[in-house]
């Protein structure tokens, strides 16, 4: 085989291409191991890699091996996106067809060069990156070769299986045995009949887990039945007698209850933040692994003529190679991780990823505590974190959200400003001429008023000072929520911590925030001050400038920066020698809310004695100049919270976009430089929740993160700019016809023909037979082997699921229509109307295919196929709904 030939180009459109390892000719799997099986080897055994159809990606087969590439195509033009290289081993994939895959990928890592992360995955503890892939989930499939060459067959009806379906945000579905045995109470379980999918749903089930079983069930029906399968649903087995009559009749009698939930084995934060990095080496044909530290790491632990093994708890290995390291060692990565893991003892499935230098993977650069991709004169290969070296157009921010987000601006800041301190456990009033006159020791409310496309928009600033205390913290948490519901929930609200402002917060102060040592006291005033005070300005421009009271002594000045000295008699504007003309400019205006214009200016080295004395002498100080954190090599990511046994559990949404956010979650954006926390719509309720896990999520993390890093929380409908702005592409009226949970099981799946028309059948044969005391009857068995008869026959519409036809053994059921209905007697029919027989929720069903045609301007297949919000829309405008 040639590799090169066998690898798709990837300017194609697809991000995503997918193989399977197998035989060419029949026979055992061969191999003398990774490191000796080369493409010769592979060729001679007749190995190949080959193409799964598209139809059938997320489809696994457990007997084999597979290798997954994603070639990012809306980052690769633009900013040189790392492209990801898995290969995935099936839980009964041999070790010679797994040294196969592993060779497979070292040939294709050389082919497509640096720029690759390669992964290794195995079946059912897939990385969150793997499984980004497959939005609507993972099938893992039973059988081999011979099975897995179909893949998928499209309109096959002739199946029985139970599927397990796991997972929250990524779902995964694998076969069980067809019993009651299988099941358990807090998952869902997926009877397929071929042209009848019954969910059955848990009593301990979340409607989020539900929603996201349901989306896998509609789409395993859209893939491989075409859309004609019937989809019913078991919430509450009282209420669902009809579906629970044909689960009994394949599945037996249930003996007993449903066993109890089965332990989760989510990973928490908390398990994730120890960090452990090691220096790997041979010496005299030994493999010598040297512990070189642990959190937080450093990026210039990494040389680029070593070979480094970082290990996260045991959770997740990775393997950095530096650009220098030799070729052999990169062969052996791989090897070499799992030699790791070995003697650490940890579990075999335990993921490994391996990065090179200059194309680390954005997990893999967030368990430093920095990570500048300029320190080896790396390529950028982060999405959105371009640096910007002129001044920005603001006025630009309201039609560029990527533009709003990099710079953390929503608007020019010239918005309505609104100010209260929290005083005795309420909000007073600040004057507006005091608005930007802060104190350490308070905490303050701070409303932000602007129009975005025609509508006003909110942020609400929850400003603390290093002096607060944990009572007006509390008392402010509490005021912002009272105003949160008299704008009836319209408020982004953002939780600033003193020295930790954003540049949109310094910006509608413009540049002259002032924050003061004291407090504000029961009357609205200040302490009494001092004589003497001492003010650290810092900044450049609107967006940065802040002035800080600090301690009125020698040593708390610095060369880069200026400080203003106030006395009884004289204030000293001081002016570092390394201060630039920009920090005097902005000095100037900003110290005017402190000083009068009884100003002297002073510079470094040129100090009247007056100016030490004030001071208390002259005393050694700082003279480095403080450098601006350097963001630019992290990326964005987001993840899905959840809570388990008291801590916080993230699941990563790589490559994410709008679609990953959904009604029912809680969503943590990290910027790095901030964190936001979206709220659905479904889970607003959890707020306070979001806010304790944004917090648990900044002390657990590895790089040792500020705790003062800014969190804001932003609910569904109401995203601000700063946050639309990380995503690729943003839909503002992506929800407006999102239906919940309910509604699509109550309303887009309709009537079931096919369902009912089994009920109805096995309601004959129980009267004919009486009541069975076990297994599923024979009779039974074969009437649903009659429906699920794959000769391509349409499906024949019967009584509505529900009906007192379909749950009374002493009733025929009612008639079913054979053929099709004319189209004057369906469409803009009220239910009273319709001809008897017909499902209201699906009168287009009645249609014949040529009429069909003709109205929809598509086939039944195409229409059933496409989502059901859309389909609603079409029945809507055409009079079927």
């Amino acid at each position: 085989m040639d590799v090169n030939k066998g690898l798709p180009a990837t300017e194609s459109r697809r991000d995503l291409h997918v193989w399977i390892i197998e035989r060419v000719m029949e026979g055992r799997w061969l191999g003398d191991g990774p490191a000796e099986l080369s493409l010769g080897t592979l060729l001679s055994q007749n190995l190949r890699m080959a193409p799964v159809p598209e139809k059938a990606y997320g489809n696994f087969f457990e007997e084999h091996c597979y290798i997954v590439l994603h070639v990012p195509q809306s980052l690769k033009a633009t900013q040189g996106a790392c492209s990801d290289l898995h290969y995935w081993a099936g839980k009964e994939a041999g070790a010679e067809a797994q040294d196969a895959a592993e060779a497979f990928v070292q040939q294709l890592q050389e082919t497509l060069g640096g720029a690759t992360v390669q992964h290794r995955e195995a079946q059912g503890h897939e990385s969150d990156c793997f499984r980004s892939y497959f939005r609507s989930g993972i099938i893992y499939r039973r059988g081999g070769l011979a099975s897995a060459l179909t893949h998928v067959e499209t309109n096959l009806y002739n199946i029985q299986r139970l599927l397990h379906v796991q997972g929250r945000k990524h779902v995964s579905a694998a076969e069980v045995e067809l019993s009651w045995s299988s099941f358990n109470k807090g998952d869902i379980f997926l009877l397929d009949l071929g042209k009848v999918m019954i969910q059955w749903n848990g009593p301990e089930t979340s409607i989020p887990e539900k929603a996201r079983g349901l989306a896998l069930t509609c789409s395993l029906r859209d893939r491989e039945r075409g859309g004609r399968a019937q989809i019913g649903v078991v919430d509450d087995e009282v209420e669902a007698t009809d579906l629970m009559r044909i689960m009994e009749a394949v599945l037996g009698c249930r003996v007993g209850n449903v066993p109890a939930t089965r332990p989760d084995k989510s990973v928490n934060q908390l398990q994730k933040a120890s960090v452990r990095l090691y220096h790997v080496c041979e010496k005299d044909e030994d493999l010598v692994i040297q512990e070189l530290a642990t959190c937080p790491l450093t990026q210039d632990l990494l040389w680029e003529e070593d070979y480094y093994i970082l290990d996260q708890g045991g959770f997740k290995i990775y393997v950095w190679q530096g650009r220098l390291s030799s070729l052999q060692e990169k062969k052996a990565a791989f090897s070499r991780a799992l030699r790791f893991i070995q003697a650490k003892g940890y579990p075999t499935y335990t993921n490994v990823e391996v990065v090179n230098d200059g194309a680390e993977s954005a997990s893999f650069k967030q368990l430093f505590q920095s990570w500048s991709t300029k320190q080896r004169g790396n390529k950028n290969f982060g999405r959105l974190s371009k640096s910007i070296q002129v001044r920005p157009d603001v006025g630009k921010l309201q039609s560029q959200p990527e533009l709003a987000a990099q710079l953390r601006m929503v608007d020019d800041a010239s918005g309505k400003v609104e100010v209260w301190c929290i005083q005795d456990l309420g909000r007073q009033p600040v004057d507006p001429e005091r608005h930007a006159q802060l104190c350490a020791g308070n905490c303050y409310l701070v409303l932000y008023t602007y129009q975005r496309m025609g509508h006003v928009q909110y942020i609400l600033y929850l400003w603390r000072g290093h002096r607060a205390t944990t009572r007006d913290v509390k008392a402010l948490n509490c005021n912002a929520e009272e105003l949160d519901l008299m704008y009836r929930g319209a408020l982004v609200q953002e939780h600033v911590t003193m020295g930790s402002e954003t540049p949109h917060f310094l910006a509608i102060f413009q540049g002259q925030l002032v924050v003061f040592q004291g407090h504000t006291g029961h009357d609205g005033k200040e302490q009494p001050a001092p004589a003497t005070r001492l003010f650290h300005v810092q900044g450049t421009d609107s967006c940065n400038t802040r002035t800080v009271e600090v301690p009125a002594r020698a040593s708390a000045l610095n060369s880069h920066d200026i400080f203003l000295l106030v006395t009884a008699s004289i204030c000293y504007l001081w002016f570092g020698k390394g201060c630039s003309g920009d920090q005097r400019e902005m000095a100037r205006t900003a110290v005017s809310a402190v000083s009068g214009e009884n100003k002297e200016t002073v510079l470094e080295g040129q100090e009247p004695p007056g100016f030490w004395e004030a001071l208390g002498g002259l005393a050694p100080y700082p003279s480095n100049k403080r450098l601006p954190e350097d963001v630019s090599g992290f990326q964005p990511r987001l993840f899905e919270c959840s809570s388990h046994m008291g801590h916080l559990v993230l699941t990563e949404m790589v490559f994410f976009s709008q679609e990953d956010l959904d009604k029912y979650d809680i969503m943590l954006l990290d910027t790095w430089q901030e964190i936001f926390l979206w709220l659905g719509e479904a889970a607003s309720k959890w707020k306070k929740e979001a806010v304790d896990w944004g917090q648990e999520y900044l002390k657990t993390h590895p790089a040792g993160r500020s705790p003062a890093t800014p969190i804001v929380v932003i609910k569904q409908g109401h995203e601000p700019p700063t946050f639309t702005g990380w995503f690729l592409a943003w839909d503002p009226y992506k929800w407006t016809n999102d239906q919940s949970y309910k509604e699509v099981v109550d309303g887009s799946l309709g009537a079931m023909p096919a369902i009912c028309e089994i009920t109805a059948e096995l309601n004959d044969f129980q009267l004919s037979r009486g009541p069975s005391n076990g297994g599923a009857d024979p009779l039974t068995l074969q009437t649903l082997k009659g429906s699920q008869d794959g000769s391509g026959n349409e499906l024949q519409p019967g009584p509505k699921a529900g009906d007192a036809s379909t749950n009374s053994h002493h009733s025929s059921p009612r008639p079913t229509i054979n053929g099709s209905l004319p189209r004057e007697r369906l469409m803009h029919q009220a239910v009273e109307d319709l001809p008897e027989g017909v499902d209201p929720a699906r009168k287009e069903f009645y249609l014949s295919d040529s009429d069909f045609q003709e109205i929809f301007g598509k086939s039944k297949e195409e229409f059933y196929s496409m989502a059901k919000w859309r389909q609603q829309q079409e029945k809507k405008q055409l009079g079927f709904f």
